[in-house]
């Protein structure tokens, strides 16, 4: 079995909610050896939010909720209290050990315990340090705290999702899933592998990254950003249709909804002859892009009426005989039951000892040398706080026992 990318580098990840999470799974996916440090009792704030918990062989709920679930995986779970010295030490010492820390408390506050970086690099000058804030560790918002809702209002994101003004539901509106704290997790990971290569190829030292949520959400907003730096041009919002090219958007069949891209003339035009209506691109309104997009308030009713009138699988096989790009609009049950996505193997069941078993998300890069070849279940509050406690830093019974009884673990 190949050895995975990541075998050898420590990381000590002391994040909570999503985003430190999920940079965290990343390396834990690729073999990193990834230490979770959580509040004794109460752990992170994630394993009580996102939906039903997970319950145990009798029924009862366990720790594990679906926010927590989709980000902590392949991670070992330790409790230790940091408010108290004790637990300072252990986490100092910890970091000694560690390649990578992942932190996303406010800007300052660990400094408060001397675990921020300019405390830890003198105990390991080739740490890693990486701070995933709201708004970053300077600026005059680096003390308030954020939530990703917060931030998708702050980039833009929301002012140019959602149906226009004028229309039914017309406003803005924040996407579905928590997206700029995986966004910030994404660069978190490129950007701790970035910095890990500098320091074992170039300097031999690690150094600090200061990420900022609301900097990496405005960075994601790629087109939206550029058309106003370059031109000037506040992105509209158009829903689930194209600003510029025309027939690009949603439409309702029978019994569910599809969407469709033809964004030039040969798609528009197969289209319309899978349709059996090859009269609609000879009308002389939709011969090409420039007029259809001029002209989409013909249009799209004219090709709403006939989707309407087609069972959604149809519909999908028409398009696709015309190779016209088309796919249904799933509910999540329906992602995880589509051929193609059980092919990629985009969800795994794994035992869990409480659970007996839980399904999980996976990772989505396959490398050729060093594939991801298993996975751990996301763990349970401490799950690992003995072995971690003797195996990595030496500690015998008695001390254990002593950290429990003074409720530093």
């Amino acid at each position: 079995m190949s050895q995975k990318a990541l075998s050898g580098i420590r990381v000590l990840d002391l994040s909570r909610i999503l985003a430190g999470p999920s940079c965290g799974q990343l390396l834990g996916d690729f073999g990193a050896d990834v230490i979770k440090v959580e509040r004794p009792g109460l752990g992170d704030d994630s394993r009580r939010l996102g939906g039903a918990r997970v319950k145990d062989l009798a029924g009862a709920d366990l720790e594990l909720a679906p926010m927590f679930m989709c980000s902590n995986r392949n991670k070992r779970s330790i409790t230790i209290d940091l408010a108290k010295p004790e637990g300072q030490a252990l986490v100092r010492k910890l970091a000694a050990w560690a390649d990578v820390l992942i932190e996303n408390y406010k800007a300052g506050d660990l400094k408060r315990y001397q675990l921020d970086y300019e405390s830890l690099k003198q105990v390991n000058p080739k740490l890693v340090y990486c701070s995933l804030t709201g708004f970053g560790q300077t600026g005059p918002y680096a003390p308030k705290p954020g939530y990703d809702s917060i931030f998708q209002a702050m980039c833009g994101l929301m002012s140019i999702t959602g149906h226009a003004d004028g229309k039914p539901g017309g406003g803005s509106m924040r996407v579905g899933v928590p997206i700029t704290d995986f966004i910030g997790g994404l660069y978190a990971y490129g950007a701790i592998m970035t910095a890990l290569h500098h320091r074992d190829r170039v300097s031999g030292k690690g150094q600090h990254i200061d990420l900022a949520l609301l900097d990496c959400a405005i960075s994601a907003m790629t087109l939206a950003s550029g058309n106003y730096l370059c031109n000037g041009v506040v992105q509209e919002r158009w829903g689930n249709e194209s600003a510029t090219s025309v027939p690009s958007q949603t439409f309702r069949c029978a019994d569910g909804e599809i969407q469709l891209s033809a964004p030039n003339d040969d798609v528009f035009n197969r289209m319309c002859d899978g349709l059996g209506r090859p009269d609609i691109h000879a009308d002389e309104r939709f011969c090409n892009n420039f007029l259809r997009t001029k002209n989409r308030g013909a249009l799209v009713p004219l090709l709403a009426e006939l989707f309407a009138a087609l069972p959604r699988q149809k519909a999908l096989q028409l398009m696709e005989e015309a190779t016209v790009p088309c796919a249904p609009i799933y509910a999540m049950d329906e992602v995880f039951a589509d051929p193609q996505v059980q092919h990629r193997g985009n969800m795994i069941e794994l035992p869990h000892s409480a659970a007996g078993s839980v399904r999980i998300g996976t990772n989505p890069i396959h490398m050729s040398d060093t594939p991801i070849t298993s996975y751990t279940p996301p763990p349970r509050l401490g799950e690992h706080t003995v072995d971690v406690l003797k195996g990595i830093l030496g500690l015998d019974d008695a001390a254990v026992q002593s950290l429990r009884d003074n409720k530093v673990v």
